[in-house]
Protein backbone atom coordinates (compact mmCIF):
# COMPACT_ATOMS: atom_id res chain seq x y z
CA UNK A 1 0.00 0.00 0.00
CA UNK A 2 1.40 3.22 -0.44
CA UNK A 3 1.80 5.93 1.28
CA UNK A 4 -1.75 8.06 -0.51
CA UNK A 5 -3.69 4.90 -0.32
CA UNK A 6 -2.83 4.43 3.08
CA UNK A 7 -3.80 8.39 4.17
CA UNK A 8 -6.95 7.96 2.47
CA UNK A 9 -7.78 4.46 4.36
CA UNK A 10 -6.80 6.91 7.64
CA UNK A 11 -8.87 9.66 6.61
CA UNK A 12 -11.88 6.81 5.89
CA UNK A 13 -11.74 5.45 9.60
CA UNK A 14 -11.24 9.05 10.93
CA UNK A 15 -14.47 10.53 9.52
CA UNK A 16 -16.32 7.24 10.41
CA UNK A 17 -15.44 6.78 13.90
CA UNK A 18 -16.27 10.87 14.33
CA UNK A 19 -20.00 10.40 12.21
CA UNK A 20 -20.74 7.82 14.65
CA UNK A 21 -22.28 10.60 16.94
CA UNK A 22 -23.30 12.99 13.37
CA UNK A 23 -25.15 15.65 16.00
CA UNK A 24 -21.60 15.50 17.99
CA UNK A 25 -19.49 16.64 14.92
CA UNK A 26 -21.75 18.85 13.30
CA UNK A 27 -22.18 20.70 16.35
CA UNK A 28 -18.40 21.52 16.93
CA UNK A 29 -18.17 22.03 13.45
CA UNK A 30 -20.88 24.66 13.90
CA UNK A 31 -18.66 25.78 16.84
CA UNK A 32 -15.81 26.68 15.29
CA UNK A 33 -17.39 28.26 12.52
CA UNK A 34 -19.25 30.49 15.38
CA UNK A 35 -16.04 31.12 17.26
CA UNK A 36 -13.87 32.30 14.09
CA UNK A 37 -16.93 34.38 12.96
CA UNK A 38 -16.51 36.72 15.98
CA UNK A 39 -13.29 37.41 14.72
CA UNK A 40 -14.91 39.03 11.12
CA UNK A 41 -17.37 40.95 13.81
CA UNK A 42 -14.96 42.19 15.49
CA UNK A 43 -12.71 43.37 12.38
CA UNK A 44 -16.06 44.53 10.72
CA UNK A 45 -16.59 46.96 14.27
CA UNK A 46 -12.94 48.64 13.70
CA UNK A 47 -13.79 49.37 9.95
CA UNK A 48 -17.00 50.77 10.72
CA UNK A 49 -15.81 52.96 13.13
CA UNK A 50 -12.79 54.46 11.42
CA UNK A 51 -13.72 54.02 8.04
CA UNK A 52 -10.46 53.18 5.85
CA UNK A 53 -7.22 52.44 7.85
CA UNK A 54 -3.67 53.53 6.12
CA UNK A 55 -6.04 53.58 2.78
CA UNK A 56 -7.11 49.77 3.40
CA UNK A 57 -10.72 49.02 3.18
CA UNK A 58 -12.83 46.37 4.81
CA UNK A 59 -13.35 44.52 1.43
CA UNK A 60 -9.61 44.44 1.24
CA UNK A 61 -8.64 43.00 4.35
CA UNK A 62 -11.34 40.62 3.78
CA UNK A 63 -9.04 39.43 1.32
CA UNK A 64 -6.22 38.94 3.77
CA UNK A 65 -8.83 37.13 6.73
CA UNK A 66 -10.23 34.85 3.87
CA UNK A 67 -7.32 33.16 1.97
CA UNK A 68 -4.74 33.19 5.37
CA UNK A 69 -7.78 31.54 7.35
CA UNK A 70 -8.53 28.54 4.25
CA UNK A 71 -4.27 28.06 4.49
CA UNK A 72 -4.91 27.62 8.17
CA UNK A 73 -7.75 25.38 8.57
CA UNK A 74 -6.34 23.01 5.92
CA UNK A 75 -2.99 23.14 7.23
CA UNK A 76 -5.27 22.25 10.96
CA UNK A 77 -6.67 19.48 9.45
CA UNK A 78 -3.67 17.48 8.35
CA UNK A 79 -1.39 18.32 11.54
CA UNK A 80 -3.59 17.33 14.44
CA UNK A 81 -0.82 14.24 15.35
CA UNK A 82 2.14 16.85 14.95
CA UNK A 83 0.27 19.88 17.49
CA UNK A 84 -0.08 16.61 20.49
CA UNK A 85 2.81 15.35 19.50
CA UNK A 86 4.84 16.27 22.89
CA UNK A 87 1.79 15.32 25.05
CA UNK A 88 0.34 12.04 23.11
CA UNK A 89 3.43 10.40 22.02
CA UNK A 90 6.37 11.43 23.29
CA UNK A 91 5.61 11.93 27.04
CA UNK A 92 3.68 8.20 26.57
CA UNK A 93 6.11 6.77 24.83
CA UNK A 94 3.45 5.59 22.42
CA UNK A 95 6.15 7.47 19.90
CA UNK A 96 8.00 4.29 19.53
CA UNK A 97 4.70 1.95 18.30
CA UNK A 98 4.86 4.61 15.33
CA UNK A 99 8.59 3.43 14.76
CA UNK A 100 8.49 -0.39 14.89
CA UNK A 101 5.90 0.44 11.71
CA UNK A 102 7.04 -0.33 8.05
CA UNK A 103 5.84 3.42 7.26
CA UNK A 104 7.41 6.79 8.42
CA UNK A 105 6.52 8.26 11.36
CA UNK A 106 5.85 11.78 10.06
CA UNK A 107 3.44 9.60 7.61
CA UNK A 108 1.63 8.37 10.70
CA UNK A 109 1.04 11.51 12.60
CA UNK A 110 -0.46 13.39 9.56
CA UNK A 111 -3.05 10.12 9.64
CA UNK A 112 -3.12 10.16 13.35
CA UNK A 113 -6.36 11.89 13.29
CA UNK A 114 -8.52 14.19 10.90
CA UNK A 115 -11.06 16.49 12.59
CA UNK A 116 -14.51 17.03 10.98
CA UNK A 117 -14.98 20.61 12.88
CA UNK A 118 -12.02 22.01 11.24
CA UNK A 119 -14.44 22.34 8.43
CA UNK A 120 -16.30 25.20 10.21
CA UNK A 121 -13.22 27.79 9.56
CA UNK A 122 -12.37 26.25 5.97
CA UNK A 123 -16.66 27.27 5.13
CA UNK A 124 -16.34 30.45 7.05
CA UNK A 125 -13.12 31.37 5.47
CA UNK A 126 -14.31 30.48 2.26
CA UNK A 127 -17.95 32.70 2.38
CA UNK A 128 -15.75 35.62 3.65
CA UNK A 129 -13.46 35.27 0.37
CA UNK A 130 -17.15 35.16 -1.56
CA UNK A 131 -18.11 38.62 0.46
CA UNK A 132 -14.67 40.21 -0.41
CA UNK A 133 -14.62 39.35 -4.00
CA UNK A 134 -18.48 40.87 -3.91
CA UNK A 135 -17.66 44.19 -1.78
CA UNK A 136 -14.80 45.36 -4.11
CA UNK A 137 -16.16 44.40 -7.54
CA UNK A 138 -13.45 41.81 -7.89
CA UNK A 139 -13.35 39.77 -11.39
CA UNK A 140 -11.33 36.95 -10.95
CA UNK A 141 -9.62 35.89 -13.68
CA UNK A 142 -7.76 32.18 -14.86
CA UNK A 143 -4.17 33.86 -13.41
CA UNK A 144 -5.72 35.16 -10.29
CA UNK A 145 -7.35 32.04 -9.64
CA UNK A 146 -3.91 29.91 -9.91
CA UNK A 147 -1.99 32.62 -8.02
CA UNK A 148 -4.85 32.32 -5.27
CA UNK A 149 -4.41 28.92 -5.43
CA UNK A 150 -0.68 29.43 -5.01
CA UNK A 151 -1.10 31.95 -2.11
CA UNK A 152 -3.19 29.06 -0.38
CA UNK A 153 0.04 26.89 -0.72
CA UNK A 154 2.30 28.34 0.30
CA UNK A 155 0.27 29.27 3.31
CA UNK A 156 -0.48 25.77 4.14
CA UNK A 157 3.30 24.66 3.77
CA UNK A 158 4.11 27.70 6.38
CA UNK A 159 1.72 26.68 9.11
CA UNK A 160 2.19 22.74 8.67
CA UNK A 161 5.79 23.93 8.99
CA UNK A 162 5.23 25.71 12.23
CA UNK A 163 3.45 22.63 13.68
CA UNK A 164 6.17 20.48 13.13
CA UNK A 165 8.56 22.75 14.32
CA UNK A 166 6.78 22.48 17.18
CA UNK A 167 6.52 18.81 17.26
CA UNK A 168 10.44 18.73 16.78
CA UNK A 169 10.59 20.31 19.72
CA UNK A 170 8.99 17.73 22.06
CA UNK A 171 12.21 15.71 21.65
CA UNK A 172 14.05 17.88 23.88
CA UNK A 173 11.17 19.42 26.03
CA UNK A 174 9.06 16.09 26.46
CA UNK A 175 5.82 18.97 26.01
CA UNK A 176 5.35 20.90 22.78
CA UNK A 177 6.26 24.70 23.68
CA UNK A 178 2.82 26.67 24.76
CA UNK A 179 4.99 29.55 23.35
CA UNK A 180 5.10 28.09 19.78
CA UNK A 181 0.92 28.94 19.65
CA UNK A 182 2.34 32.44 19.57
CA UNK A 183 3.38 31.90 15.70
CA UNK A 184 0.93 29.25 14.64
CA UNK A 185 -2.94 30.79 16.67
CA UNK A 186 -0.82 34.21 16.63
CA UNK A 187 -0.12 33.68 13.02
CA UNK A 188 -3.33 33.22 12.02
CA UNK A 189 -4.57 37.04 13.70
CA UNK A 190 -1.23 38.92 12.60
CA UNK A 191 -1.71 37.90 8.93
CA UNK A 192 -5.00 38.88 8.76
CA UNK A 193 -3.81 42.39 8.44
CA UNK A 194 -2.01 44.55 5.80
CA UNK A 195 1.64 44.47 6.87
CA UNK A 196 1.98 48.65 7.23
CA UNK A 197 -0.38 48.33 10.19
CA UNK A 198 2.44 47.16 12.53
CA UNK A 199 5.69 48.76 13.61
CA UNK A 200 8.75 48.22 11.28
CA UNK A 201 10.67 45.76 13.70
CA UNK A 202 7.44 43.42 13.58
CA UNK A 203 7.65 43.71 9.96
CA UNK A 204 10.81 42.57 9.74
CA UNK A 205 10.10 39.92 11.76
CA UNK A 206 7.37 38.72 9.87
CA UNK A 207 8.81 39.00 6.79
CA UNK A 208 12.62 37.56 7.40
CA UNK A 209 12.46 35.31 10.39
CA UNK A 210 9.00 33.67 10.53
CA UNK A 211 8.10 34.76 6.71
CA UNK A 212 4.26 35.16 7.37
CA UNK A 213 3.68 37.88 5.26
CA UNK A 214 5.65 36.45 2.39
CA UNK A 215 2.45 33.87 2.17
CA UNK A 216 0.26 36.17 3.66
CA UNK A 217 0.35 39.70 2.57
CA UNK A 218 2.56 40.35 -0.26
CA UNK A 219 0.47 37.45 -3.14
CA UNK A 220 -2.67 39.03 -1.44
CA UNK A 221 -1.58 42.50 -2.81
CA UNK A 222 -0.51 40.46 -6.09
CA UNK A 223 -3.81 39.33 -6.45
CA UNK A 224 -5.70 42.61 -6.01
CA UNK A 225 -3.54 44.01 -8.46
CA UNK A 226 -1.62 46.43 -5.72
CA UNK A 227 2.18 47.71 -5.53
CA UNK A 228 3.42 47.48 -2.02
CA UNK A 229 3.08 50.62 -0.43
CA UNK A 230 6.35 49.88 1.42
CA UNK A 231 8.75 49.45 -1.57
CA UNK A 232 8.44 45.38 -2.16
CA UNK A 233 9.30 45.24 -6.12
CA UNK A 234 6.00 44.32 -7.93
CA UNK A 235 8.23 40.93 -9.35
CA UNK A 236 8.90 39.77 -6.39
CA UNK A 237 4.84 39.37 -5.07
CA UNK A 238 3.47 36.10 -6.42
CA UNK A 239 6.68 34.72 -5.89
CA UNK A 240 6.59 35.30 -2.12
CA UNK A 241 4.67 32.19 -0.96
CA UNK A 242 7.41 30.10 -1.90
CA UNK A 243 9.32 30.78 1.63
CA UNK A 244 6.69 28.57 3.12
CA UNK A 245 7.42 25.65 0.93
CA UNK A 246 10.92 26.58 2.14
CA UNK A 247 10.11 26.72 5.77
CA UNK A 248 8.72 23.44 5.60
CA UNK A 249 12.00 22.02 4.21
CA UNK A 250 13.61 23.23 7.46
CA UNK A 251 10.70 21.76 9.49
CA UNK A 252 11.39 18.55 8.26
CA UNK A 253 14.63 18.55 8.39
CA UNK A 254 14.68 19.68 12.42
CA UNK A 255 11.93 16.56 12.57
CA UNK A 256 14.58 14.31 11.18
CA UNK A 257 17.68 15.80 13.76
CA UNK A 258 15.12 15.00 16.58
CA UNK A 259 13.82 11.62 15.67
CA UNK A 260 17.72 10.93 15.84
CA UNK A 261 18.09 12.18 19.15
CA UNK A 262 14.77 10.32 20.48
CA UNK A 263 15.61 8.13 23.35
CA UNK A 264 12.28 6.72 24.29
CA UNK A 265 10.72 7.14 28.03
CA UNK A 266 12.83 3.85 29.02
CA UNK A 267 9.75 2.02 30.53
Amino acid sequence: MNGITLLVRYFTASIRSQMQYPASAMMLTFGQLASTAIEIVSIWALFDRFGAVKGWSFGEVMFFYALIGISFSIADFVTRGFDVFGTDFVRTGDFDRLLLRPRSAALQLVGHDFRISRFGRFVQAAVILVAATESLQFMWTPETVVLALWTIAGGTAFFVALFIFQAAMAFWTIESLEAVNALTYGGVYAGQFPLGLYARWFRTFLTFIVPLACVAYYPVLAILGRSDPLGAPDWFLPMAPAAGFGLLALSFLAWRIGVSKYMSTGS
